[in-house]
Parts: C-alpha cells; sequence; structure tokens
C-alpha cells in the first residue's frame, strides 16, 4: 500500500494533481480543498489511500492523517463509495464531519452533492461510535443553530458549503447569537 507521497504538482485538474515522484506523475484525486491551495511547481506532501479494484486504480491523497481515516471510514458505509467520500471531504471539513456523526445531525451531511437523506441517516449510523472526541471538535460541537441557519442562508444564496463555512468561521467568538448579525458579519467575509 502506498501510505503517502511527497513530490512536485507537475498539474491541476478537475479530479485532483499529478505528482512527479522520481521522474513518475502519479494521478492522486484530493478534495477540493486540497486542490484549491495547490499551485503547480509547488512540493507536497500527502497522506494516501490505494484502492485497487477489476475496475479502478486509484490514489486519493489528503493534508491530514484525520482526513484520511474520516475517508476510510466513509468508505465502510453501504452505498458510499470514493467518489461520494471524497465529494462529502470536498464540502465539509472533517470536524464538521465528526460534529455531524455525533450530534445525529444528517441534515449537516444531506446538504453535500450527492448525498441525499438515506444515504445520510447511513452514515451517521455507521460511523456511531467509530468517531472520536478529540479538543478541537469540543469546540465545534459548540456549534449553535443560528451557525446552521447561517450556513443554510449562504449555501441558499449560492455559495458552497465550504465558502459558508469559512464564513462562519471568521465571526469573532464574541459576536452575539443572533441571525441577523452573524448573517451581515459572514457576508463581510465575502466582501474583502
Amino acid at each position: 500500500m502506498i501510505s503517502s507521497i511527497h513530490g512536485e504538482i507537475l498539474n491541476i485538474d478537475s479530479e485532483g494533481l499529478v505528482i512527479n515522484i522520481g521522474g513518475i506523475g502519479f494521478k492522486v484525486l484530493v478534495p477540493e480543498s486540497t486542490k484549491v491551495k495547490s499551485k503547480t511547481g509547488d512540493n507536497i506532501f500527502l497522506f494516501t489511500h490505494l484502492i485497487v479494484r477489476e475496475d479502478l486504480l486509484a490514489l486519493y491523497g489528503f493534508e491530514s492523517e484525520d482526513e484520511r481515516e474520516i475517508f476510510i471510514q466513509l468508505l465502510g458505509v453501504n452505498g458510499v463509495g470514493p467518489r461520494i467520500a471524497l465529494g462529502i471531504l470536498s464540502s465539509l471539513s472533517v470536524d464538521t464531519v465528526r460534529k455531524a456523526v455525533l450530534s445525529e445531525q444528517p441534515a449537516l451531511l444531506s446538504r453535500v452533492p450527492g448525498v441525499g437523506n438515506k444515504t445520510a441517516q447511513k452514515i451517521i449510523l455507521y460511523l456511531q461510535g467509530k468517531i472520536r472526541m478529540d479538543a478541537g471538535l469540543k469546540e465545534t460541537m459548540a456549534f449553535k443553530d443560528v451557525d446552521s441557519e447561517v450556513i443554510e442562508a449562504l449555501t441558499g444564496l449560492g455559495y458552497s458549503v465550504i465558502e459558508a463555512q469559512a464564513a462562519l468561521q471568521s465571526i469573532p467568538r464574541d459576536t452575539p447569537d443572533d441571525l441577523e448579525t452573524r448573517l451581515r458579519l459572514a457576508l463581510q467575509y465575502f466582501s474583502t
């Protein structure tokens, strides 16, 4: 198994990155967040997961071991293949996936394109007890209902879930919990 990969980015396309390792270009499928940060010519280190099937030989790359772990756990869910698992990690952070599972909120997962309510519920049922709570997640678990409404409003305005989460994270911690104030501050994130 190929556990990690380190090399120069030769090309970035719609599916992922081509990374040069000793003169060989490896196609690595990555979450959208990794692709957006990457530039041709940059050196990159990724934790990887190789999937070998009769009709598929694919290498998936992740910036952290946690991201790779969640990807592998998602693959264990009936009806979730590599494309959907990668889509989930492209749309949601690892902490958001954990929060959705631990707080049993399938609505967070069902916002991801290709993930319906039934699949979101399967993911939550399958991952219950397999997701561990860490210090960073405790802060995420403090995610308020009003924050869910802010994300819903931003995605309704056409922003992606990742963009909405980034805007939400830019809101100062001491901001009042009313929807109007938090939404206004989140929208200011996009004007900078």
